[in-house]
């Protein structure tokens, strides 16, 4: 377990941003370990904001990261291994079929209010 919390701020530009707070007491700076494929990710930058406690993260998604399906990021507190969030990209086919899927669940929800409803009307007249 670790004293940090991670919280995601936005994704913007190729750049996944946070905010990192601790629990406990404390002045040593995090040390964070993000990987992608169990191989680290490089450029991570991790500044203090300490007008507000906390700590800026930034991390660049690598463009071998951008590819079809689905691909995940592990950020990790490096000193107890502890797990802080993660990063989770989907895109390509794997996306377009589960938004059909959806899509066709949406249509047959709505297929079935409409006789609901068309009975419901049928039956009060």
């Amino acid at each position: 377990m670790s004293d940090w919390t991670l919280t995601k701020t936005r994704l913007f530009e190729g750049i996944w941003e946070g905010v990192l707070t601790r629990a406990g007491t404390g002045s040593a700076a995090p040390n964070l370990r993000v990987t992608f494929l169990d191989s680290p990710v490089h450029g991570v930058q991790v500044k203090e904001d300490a007008p507000q406690n906390r700590w800026v993260v930034r991390i660049p998604i690598p463009t071998e990261a951008i590819a079809d399906g689905v691909q995940t990021f592990l950020i990790s507190d490096g000193d107890s291994g502890a797990l802080l969030d993660k990063i989770t990209m989907i895109s390509g086919e794997v996306l377009a079929d589960d938004i059909r899927s959806e899509m066709d669940l949406l249509r047959a929800e709505l297929d079935m209010l409409k006789r609901a409803f068309r009975r419901h009307c049928v039956e009060t007249m």
